[in-house]
Parts: C-alpha cells; structure tokens; sequence
C-alpha cells in the first residue's frame, strides 16, 4: 500500500485537476455567449476544439482515483472523496459539452444577424457561472452552507428561461421568418439550464462528502 503522504497527494492532485476542469468550463460558457452575442463563428470553432482538453483532465481524475481505490482500497470518507471526484469530474465535463453545443448553435447562425438582442441568455449565463464558482467552493471547502445557498439560484435560472421562451414564442408569432433562429436560441437557454442543473449535483456533491448523504438540491 503506498503511503498515507503520498495518498494525500493524490488526493489534492484530483482537487487541483477539478478545479482546473472548472476554470475550463467557465471559459468555455463565458466564451460560447461572448461568441453567439457577436456571431462570432470563429471564436465559437475555437471552443469546440478545446472540449478534448476537458475530456484528458476528466481521464486523468479517472486515473488517479481507481489508481487509489485499487492501491489503498479507502474506507469511509477516504473512500467518499474519491467517488465524489469521479461525480464532479463527470458534471463538469457534461457543462463543458453543453457549452460546445451552445458554440455550434452560433456555427449553424453563422452569417446571420440576432434577431434581436440577447437580454436574458446572458443573464442566465452569468447566475450559471456563479453557482459554478460556488458549487465547487462548497467542494473545496467542505462548506454545506454554500452548497445549499448556490442551490436557490438554480430557481432565478428557471424563472429567467421561462421569461426567455415566452418572449421567443411571442417573437415568433409575429415574426414567422425567424422561426428557426428564435428555436436555436431557445435550445440554448436549455442548455444553460441544464448546466445549472450540473452545478447543482457538484453541490449535492459537497453535500454528500461531508455527511455521508446526498440531497436533493434541484427540488
């Protein structure tokens, strides 16, 4: 069995390499609205190309941690961190996958102009990356408190998609040339939603890792 130092070490590897994952996947969200707000489809193939650099640090916290379990075979919340890093790694590199979907929603307009300004995406895109940055706060600091109050901005993010697709519905009706664009933009305000979503269970994460059980956060 390797050491109780070194364990550590690897633990705080599967910490570090989460938390870059995250960065990652702020990047990417931030970039993918920057991208559709200016139809720029460059910047928008950019984030696409960058989802494999996710995908390697989310092997890598595979990796380590069934390197550990196989190794050290931990019990309790030894056991606990690790199965939470496997949670967290595969909620952010589901966020990630559904910011490159938002990039290809900008790589499908390309050549068009917004049919018209986008007020709440990037107001829901903004609430997301905060309970991003604190859903793995809550993780990094074992802080349930954080976890629970990052959970309550998850209902602002449905309130907003609903406010969002009423507008688009209307704007359709009376707008019936713009159809297909005003569908596209819905589906991102799906997507934003469904990343909220993730953030949430990385908080249930942080939740289950300091006691042992998991909430339900999205109620």
């Amino acid at each position: 069995m390797i050491q109780r130092k070194e364990f550590d070490q690897n633990l705080e590897e599967l910490r570090q390499l989460l938390g870059q994952m995250g960065e990652h996947v702020e990047q990417g969200l931030a970039g993918a609205i920057e991208a559709l707000r200016t139809m720029d489809s460059q910047k928008a193939k950019q984030i696409v190309e960058r989802d494999i650099e996710l995908n390697q640090m989310e092997e890598q916290v595979m990796e380590i941690g069934s390197r550990l379990i196989v190794t050290q075979q931990p019990v309790a919340k030894d056991l606990r961190r690790i199965i939470v890093a496997f949670r967290i790694s595969s909620d952010l590199e589901r966020m990630g996958d559904l910011a490159v979907d938002i990039a290809k929603v900008t790589m499908r307009l390309e050549g068009q102009k917004l049919i018209k300004p986008l007020i709440d995406i990037p107001k829901m895109s903004d609430l997301v990356i905060l309970m991003l940055r604190e859903s793995l706060q809550s993780y990094l600091d074992e802080n349930t408190d954080l976890a629970y109050k990052m959970a309550k901005d998850d209902d602002e993010v449905d309130h907003l998609y609903s406010q969002m697709i009423q507008e688009l519905y209307t704007f359709m009706i009376e707008n019936p040339d713009s159809l297909q664009q005003a569908m596209l933009l819905t589906l991102v305000g799906r997507y934003i939603e469904r990343i909220a979503d993730h953030a949430t269970n990385i908080g249930e994460s942080a939740v289950y890792l300091v006691t042992g059980h998991r909430p339900d956060l999205n109620q």
